[in-house]
């Protein structure tokens, strides 16, 4: 995939889940940088104000902010998200699920209820509801591309990732479900893998690795701007990142 001209996302309106450090953060300046009007969601107001200045720097189009903890959010707070994107941007080109948590790595025969919960309401329940209420504005847009950000683990299951794992392999299987539910219309889905990336999390759950040996996000954000392209044309796909490629 090749992001071959400026601008190629101008006029597109795209959700970003996560988007105030990481990879979320990396994927909303990314949008903005080719043109997109992005909305930043997160749990953590001060961090998405830091985004918004960064764009707002950089030149790109005045982005929004929405800060809404999706580990304890209420359907009706998602349906209420999805009516205010109606009202304030009216149209809705892209979604990104990247928010995630992983709260710690330990055996299942000792994982704590109150995190396994908080893990899925936050990895899996809520991009299901949150899609659910932003599917009346991507299909009303002439295309629209939603993206789930996947992980290793959804595939090959490893022993002690504990929820995290076990909601990555959920939050596979749904994109991959809703692909071919929704491939009737314009609206694609995939999944990116973008791979070990030099991020909070990663430092949480690979303290002895060395820091240079991970790419920073903002070198694998080549296939989120792809996908989220108008002409991408790819649906049902999980793509696996490696810096630069």
């Amino acid at each position: 995939m090749v992001v071959s001209e400026t601008g190629c996302l101008a006029g597109r309106a795209i959700l970003v889940t996560g988007a105030g450090d990481g990879l979320g953060r990396a994927a909303a300046k990314s949008f903005a940088a080719q043109g997109a009007e992005v909305v930043l969601l997160g749990r953590t107001p001060a961090k998405l104000e830091g985004v918004y200045d960064e764009i707002v720097a950089a030149g790109g189009p005045q982005p929004a902010i929405y800060p809404l903890d999706l580990a304890g959010a209420t359907p009706k707070e998602y349906r209420d998200l999805a009516n205010t994107l109606r009202e304030e941007v009216g149209h809705l080109e892209g979604l990104l699920h990247n928010a995630a948590i992983l709260e710690l790595l330990t055996p299942l025969d000792s994982h704590p209820f109150d995190v396994w919960e908080r893990t899925m309401r936050a990895n899996v329940t809520g991009p299901f509801v949150l899609t659910q209420a932003c599917l009346p504005l991507l299909t009303e847009a002439a295309d629209a591309s939603v993206i789930f950000t996947g992980d290793e683990c959804m595939t090959k299951p490893k022993g002690y990732w504990g929820a995290y794992g076990v909601s990555k392999a959920g939050v596979h299987n749904m994109a991959l479900m809703l692909a071919q539910e929704l491939s009737h219309t314009h609206v694609r889905v995939n999944v990116v893998d973008p791979g070990p990336a030099r991020t909070a999390m990663r430092l949480r759950t690979h303290p002895g690795a060395p820091l240079s040996s991970w790419p920073l996000p903002e070198d694998l954000m080549g296939p989120y701007v792809a996908l989220m392209r108008a002409d991408s044309g790819q649906s049902g796909q999980v793509i696996c990142v490696q810096a630069g490629v």
